[in-house]
This record gives C-alpha cells, structure tokens and sequence, in this order.
C-alpha cells in the first residue's frame, strides 16, 4: 500500500517535506542545452547543488549527457569526485587552497587559476609530476571578484611559457549582471563580452566558457563555447526580464502542529510586533529560520492552502511560524494537516522576493529537517 508524501514526513518525525523532482531536472537541463546551441552546456552543482543533493542532481544530469560539473570549493569536489565516472570533468571555482595542489592533481580534480600565485604553484607541481595538469584560467571583465586583471592577462599572453607546463581546458570569465538585464545591465553585459573578446584573442585557439543561467539568454555572443548553468536546473528565473522559461524542481509543504482562536487585540509571536486587529485563527506551523525560511518573511509572506492565501503573522521562529487562517472554512486545516510554502502558488522566486532576498539563497537554505523525497 502507498503513502502519501505527507504520512512519510510524520512517520520520520519532520515538520514538512520537500519534494525534488528529478525529471524535472533534467528536463531543464535538456532545455538549457537546446538554447546553448552549438555550445556545450555544463552544470554548477555547488553548494550540495544549490541545497538539492549534488549525488542526486550530478547522477541525473550526467544521464542527460553532461560532462562538466562545478563547484566552489576543493572539499566539495573531494566529495563529489568518487561518484562521477571517468569521463566528467570537475572544476574547481574558487581555485585551490594552498596545501591540497597533490591532492587535487591525483583526483584528477581541475582548478580554475585566478591569480599568477594559484598559476604558478599548479605549474610548479606539474614540473614536479613530469606531467601536464589540467586546468582552467579565470579572467576578471568586470566584476572585481576572481580572476586575473587585464594587466596580468596581457602579461601572460606575453610569456607563453608560463603555461606551457599546463593543459588549459578553457578560458572563463563570469557576468556580473546577466540576471537583470536593464539598460544598465546591458551596457555591463555589453562591456564585459567586448572585454572577454579581448582576452580571447590574447590566447587564439583556447575554448571560452562565458555565459552563467542569465548569460544563456542574452544572445549567442554570450554562448561561446562552454555554458554553466546553475540556478536555472534548479528551477529559478535566469532573470527578471519576463516569465520564468524553467521548470520549478522543488515543492516545499510544512505542517500545522496547532491550531488556535485568538480575540482582537492579541498581540502575536515574539516582540508582540503583530497584533491581531480582528478575532483570528492562527495555525502554527513546524518550520522556521532554523530550516531556511528566512526571519524577513515576518510579515509578508505567506503559505498557501488550495487557492487561499495565508499571511504570516508575527516573527518566524526557530522552529515555527504562524499564518493567519481565518479565510479558510472552520475546520478546514488541523493538526497535522500540510500547507504549501513552495509550490504551484509560490515559486522559489516568489519566496524570496518575500524574503527580501533571491532565489539562490531560499534554496541553498533549506534545511535538513525536512523529510526529502526525490521523484522522476
């Protein structure tokens, strides 16, 4: 006999479930990869794969054809790296700390070079090894975050053998702006494509990796050779241009663990910052900041039962958060009964404008408290 998604939250003792929907993955995936064209679309699966499983997310989108994977940090990579076949390539972004050069280089794990120190100790190692070590060399046009400056590029274009005891893989550059693209964010995007041809040309024949999930849609300029998608396979907008072309991955459902009348006047939740100006039912539900719904839904957002709206009320807890559920018919949501919180009525964008923040962010949050269910 079947359970329901909810019998098998209460039966592991969770305060919701989350729902990740594995075909759906990859379904954007091949999606992404239609748009990419001619370019080869890989996958950003930091960060536990933005909070979803990197095991389960990697396996999926390897079976849909991908091939390159990355993610920020070397430990990340060490964890992911045993459980990729032979034949995908995995990138560090964040380049490698000091110290684990051997480690990374006998894993076959490739770093993304974003200095002339990080460039000098992999080729030093290299020269060690009597082997070319793969790598990849990251270019900063304009976001002032990681990689070499246009000084240190033109410098290295002009010493050849600087990298001549490597195997560069590509060269790679990140947009800034590529999810809003306004009048301004055009002129960046703009001028950060006319920066990244520049250095293109300092190193002929080497492939370009460019375009992150916004980068993908803003034209075939942007494509270049190798995409890197992130928040785009996991269901959120590439940008606030228009309706969001991906499918949602998640659904996030949390139960009512009380349910209670309160009389106008009552002041609700820590700080007593909301006071009922009406007689009101309150639900209380088990989820809270602890589990990634952010504090700053206190007091816009919301959870949704069927069609109906319902605010929170009062200050996310911990633990818990309170909506308001006097809309709803009396008797129509009790004690261990499930409201949606993402879902077909709110997007993971939805959420986090809420919330005061993006959709990365809601997702990489979410907790381990919640019951997981991987389906498709």
């Amino acid at each position: 006999m079947q359970t329901s998604p909810e019998t098998r939250a209460i039966a592991a003792g969770a305060g919701g479930y989350l729902a990740i929907d594995l075909g759906v993955l990859a379904a954007n995936y091949r999606h992404l990869s239609a748009h990419a064209g001619q370019a080869v679309t890989g996958a950003v699966v930091k960060a536990d794969a933005y909070g979803l499983g990197v095991l389960q997310v990697s396996a999926t989108l390897y079976a849909e054809g991908c091939r390159h994977f990355f993610v920020a940090q070397a430990c990340e990579a060490f964890t992911l790296q045993t459980s990729l076949p032979a034949d995908a390539a995995l990138y560090v972004l964040n380049g490698l700390p000091e110290g684990c050069e051997t480690t990374c280089a006998d894993q076959n794990i490739i770093p993304v070079l974003n200095s002339p120190h990080q460039i000098a100790r992999w080729t030093a190692l290299a020269k060690t090894r009597g082997e070319r070590l793969p790598a990849v060399v990251q270019f900063d046009t304009g976001m002032a975050r990681l990689g070499l400056s246009k000084e240190e590029a033109r410098a290295l274009a002009a010493a050849p053998e600087a990298l001549a005891a490597l195997d560069i893989r590509f060269i790679m550059s990140h947009l800034a702006c590529a999810d809003t693209p306004d009048n301004a964010a055009n002129a960046a995007n703009a001028a950060q494509l006319a920066h990244m041809h520049e250095i293109s040309t300092l190193f002929p024949g080497l492939p370009v990796s460019f375009a992150n999930s916004g980068g993908l849609f803003l034209g075939d300029g942007f494509l270049q050779h190798l995409t890197r998608p992130g928040i785009a396979l996991y269901g959120g907008a590439p940008n606030d241009a228009g309706p969001n072309p991906m499918q949602a991955v998640v659904s996030l459902h949390v139960a009512v663990i009380q349910t209670r009348t309160v009389p106008a006047g009552t002041r609700i939740g820590y700080g007593g910052t909301y006071t009922a100006a009406r007689d009101m039912r309150l639900a209380t539900l088990g989820a809270g900041y602890a589990d990634g719904l952010p504090r700053s839904l206190s007091p816009r957002g919301a959870a949704w039962h069927g069609d109906t709206r319902l605010p929170i009320v009062g200050r996310v807890s911990m633990d818990s958060l309170m909506v308001d559920i006097t809309d709803l018919p009396p008797g129509a949501l009790t004690e261990g009964d499930f409201v949606e919180l993402i879902g077909p009525h709110q997007s993971i964008d939805a959420i986090a404008a809420d919330a005061g923040t993006i959709s990365y962010e809601i997702l990489t949050a979410l907790g381990r408290r919640f019951y997981r269910e991987y389906r498709g």
